[in-house]
This record gives C-alpha cells, sequence and structure tokens, in this order.
C-alpha cells in the first residue's frame, strides 16, 4: 500500500529562512521604542527578604519601571503545586531566585537600576542533599514537610516475591542534574496593545501553556493573551513553561511601552530549570536461571526549591520504573524532595531517562554475578504483546524484543544466524558484548 506522506521526505518549510539567516529567534524582535528589562536575582540560597527598597532605582534617568512581587496580581505558579512566586515576597529559596525587575531605556541604565536596587536578606541554613532535606530534623524550605509527593505504585506482593526468589541483589543508582544548554539562551517581548490585548512574542516550545500561565498569573482572561513563537534555537523541555514573559508583560503594563529581555549565558544556569537529579534504589528478586520474580524501586527525586513539573515526570518515572520486562510482584515508590537547590523541570525523556539508565545497569550488574550472558537475560523476561504493565495497563502490542533483535543484528554483536538462535532457545555460541 502506498503512502502520500509516510516514508516520504519533504522539505522543512523553515529550511530557506535557516540557511540565508533570515530567520526571527527571540534576540531579533526588535522596536525601535522598546525598553530593555533585567531581573534582579538573589545571591543566597536560602533567605528571608526583609526590605525591598527600590527608590533610587525608581528616580534615575531612562528607568521606566520597576516592579517587585506587589506588583504581581497573583503571586503563585506552578503545574501540580501552586508554590513558586514570580517575583519572591518572603523569602528566596535558591540562588537565582528573582526578586525585582527593572525597564529602562537602554540595557546600560538598566543594569545600573538593577544595581541600586537595595535587598535586606536575613540568610537561613541551606539544605542540598535531598537525603538529608526528607529528615523530620531538616531545614524546612516550604513551611511544610521537604518531602512534596509521595507516588506509589504496587502489584502483586512483594513480600512473596522475596520468598520465592533465588537469590535477590540490592544496588543504588544516581543521576545527575543536568542543565539544557540550549545554544539561544531565553528571550522575550512584551507588548499592551491598542486593543487591550496583552502579545508577548517568546522562544517557547508551549505557547498555549505559556498563555494559561501569564493569565493565571496576571489576572487577565486567557483571549486576551496572545502569545507568538520566535524560532527556537534549542528547547529540550527547558522552554516548556513561563521564565521571563509574564515579567516583561507587567513591566509593559507599567511603563506603557514595549519591554524585551534575553537571558545571558548566566542567566540559563541560575535560573532556568534543570533535569531532575534522582537517588535510586533497587532490590530485586530472581531465579537462579534468571527469571525475575520481584523488584522494588525506591526515587528520590531532587526537586529543588519548587515542584515545577516534578510529580509529572515523576510519574512517568514510576510508571517504568521497573523495566520493559515481566516481574510478578513490584513496588515502586517515588518522592518529590524539596531542596535549595536550581529548579528541575522538563527536559527529553521526562523521568523515562534516569529510569531506563538505572534499570539497565541493574540487570547488567545482575547478569555479571550470575554469570547470565546480559543479552539472552534480557530476552528471557521480556514484555511481550497482552502483558500488563505494574500499573495494571495491558498493552496490547509490544515491540521492544523486535527492536532488540535489530539492533543486534545490526551491530554484528551475535556469532551466527540471529533470528534462527532465537528459535532455538539461545544455544548459540553469544560473542562477549
Amino acid at each position: 500500500m502506498g503512502y502520500s506522506v509516510i516514508g516520504k521526505s519533504f522539505p522543512r518549510s523553515d529550511a530557506l529562512q535557516q540557511v540565508t539567516g533570515t530567520s526571527q529567534y527571540g534576540s531579533d524582535v526588535f522596536r525601535p521604542d522598546m525598553l530593555h528589562a533585567l531581573v534582579l536575582r538573589s545571591q543566597h540560597a536560602h533567605a528571608k527578604i526583609l526590605k525591598i527598597d527600590t527608590s533610587a532605582a525608581e528616580k534615575l534617568a531612562g528607568v521606566r519601571a520597576v516592579i517587585t512581587s506587589k506588583d504581581v496580581p497573583v503571586n503563585r505558579f506552578g503545574f501540580s503545586h501552586q508554590d513558586q512566586p514570580l517575583l519572591v515576597d518572603d523569602k528566596v529559596r535558591h540562588y537565582g531566585d528573582a526578586v525585582a525587575a527593572i525597564a529602562a531605556d537602554t540595557w546600560e541604565a538598566a543594569e545600573e537600576g538593577l544595581r541600586l536596587i537595595k535587598v535586606d536578606y536575613e540568610p537561613l541554613p541551606a539544605v542540598f542533599d535531598p537525603i538529608e532535606a526528607m529528615k523530620p530534623e531538616s531545614v524546612n524550605i516550604h513551611g511544610t514537610s521537604n518531602t512534596a509527593s509521595h507516588l506509589k505504585i504496587r502489584t502483586g506482593d512483594v513480600e512473596q516475591g522475596w520468598k520465592d526468589s533465588e537469590v535477590i541483589f540490592e544496588e543504588k543508582i544516581s543521576t545527575q542534574m543536568v542543565e539544557h544548554a540550549h545554544i539561544e539562551p531565553h528571550a522575550a517581548y512584551a507588548e499592551m496593545l491598542p486593543t487591550g490585548e496583552l502579545l508577548v512574542m517568546s522562544s517557547v516550545q508551549r505557547p498555549f501553556l505559556i498563555a494559561s500561565d501569564m493569565g493565571k498569573l496576571l489576572n487577565i482572561p486567557m483571549n486576551k493573551i496572545r502569545v507568538v513563537c520566535t524560532a527556537i534555537g534549542g528547547g529540550f523541555g527547558g522552554k516548556n513553561e513561563v521564565t521571563i514573559e509574564p515579567i516583561l508583560a507587567l513591566l509593559a503594563m507599567k511603563s506603557g511601552k514595549a519591554v524585551k529581555m534575553a537571558f545571558t549565558r548566566e542567566d540559563e544556569f541560575i535560573s532556568s530549570t534543570v533535569r531532575h537529579p534522582y537517588l535510586l534504589k533497587y532490590k530485586t528478586g530472581l531465579k537462579k536461571d534468571g527469571t525475575l520474580v520481584a523488584r522494588q524501586v525506591e526515587i528520590i527525586s531532587d526537586s529543588g526549591a519548587y515542584v515545577s513539573w516534578g510529580e509529572s515526570t515523576l510519574t512517568k518515572a514510576c510508571v517504568h520504573a521497573a523495566g520493559p520486562y515481566q516481574i510478578p510482584h513490584v513496588r515502586i515508590d517515588g518522592y518529590v524532595v524539596y531542596t535549595n537547590n536550581p529548579v528541575g523541570g522538563a527536559m527529553r525523556g521526562f523521568g523515562v531517562t534516569q529510569l531506563g539508565f538505572a534499570y539497565e545497569v541493574h540487570m547488567d550488574t545482575i547478569a555479571a554475578e550470575l554469570g547470565l550472558d546480559p543479552l539472552q537475560f534480557r530476552f528471557k523476561n521480556m514484555l511481550l504483546d497482552g502483558c500488563a504493565l505494574p500499573t495494571g495497563q495491558v498493552v496490547e502490542t509490544i515491540t521492544v524484543s523486535e527492536c532488540l533483535e535489530r539492533a543486534v543484528e545490526m551491530s554484528g554483536a551475535w556469532k551466527g544466524d540471529f533470528k534462527k538462535t532465537v528459535e532455538q532457545g539461545w544455544e548459540s555460541e553469544v560473542k562477549a558484548l
């Protein structure tokens, strides 16, 4: 059967603009009379804000608007937890938290005005280790438990699984924090139109989500907000949520002029979201022939100062934590934990990246300890069509075995006829992988 689109090659709609250098990125947006904005960010990981004095900055020549938390109509946002202020009101919770913002005729005037804003802080003890943060006596970041969420998945009876197992392996695995480091930093432009609508041009991946969050923060109907995506010079999930867009909108409203800002690379590293670092504990019970019987997984997600997309990301991680394997007894616990680290957010793989690494490392550890071929060990336990996931969801079509077979064939890691080997029950010789 022939297809008109599937399997066909088509030129990119933006190919000409890309190769001729005419694509308009966030930093390319320009209006002759627009203002330049900067954000004052905390130099403390954890501190109370005692006083913010913007009077000197407001008097500086060229400065058109200065805003603090008092100018934000609804000063909390977040995907699952409304815990993050646009501009901090009570205390800063990580190095780089936004405290105030300024708009001026020139970037130089904005920079000088930013230096004139005086903030009195009372430094507080900080916690950067999620294990320490979970302890009852730890530094309290939000006035509640530092464990923001506890997610659970249960199937079968894990305790019975341990009894039925002939060998049990336990392993701790960790993954690191990752900054998206896209070539193009965040950049945005905001303007109040004569119609009373708010126009925002920004390097964002999800314009309707940005408009929705802005509507809530600014207390403006969403149909009065128009978000236009500029060309995106890389995103990877890091341009998934609001950053400076609502701040620029408030500055535009207060000044009556269009306002623009682009992140520096330093801004990106101290204030944009990162991939969540995970601390993981795996415990697996199995028969000596390699048949998996039970698996228990504990995931501790360092969400940083705010939850952001942490709970949603951890949900995906928990669903995939046992791996693409048939295991009768599974127990999974995931914890979203506040620390004074940078805020964790969306990034490619959305939690599954960390877990995919972890469960495959664990499978290799088990195979090595039992003297099993790692590839044979995986095929022996692989999910097949009609299998149920630990969540109870039955998946009618599962192609992971086919994908792995194809990868083996293409890599040349198997001696002889691979398909024949599979059909005959793994009796052919295997190359050392």
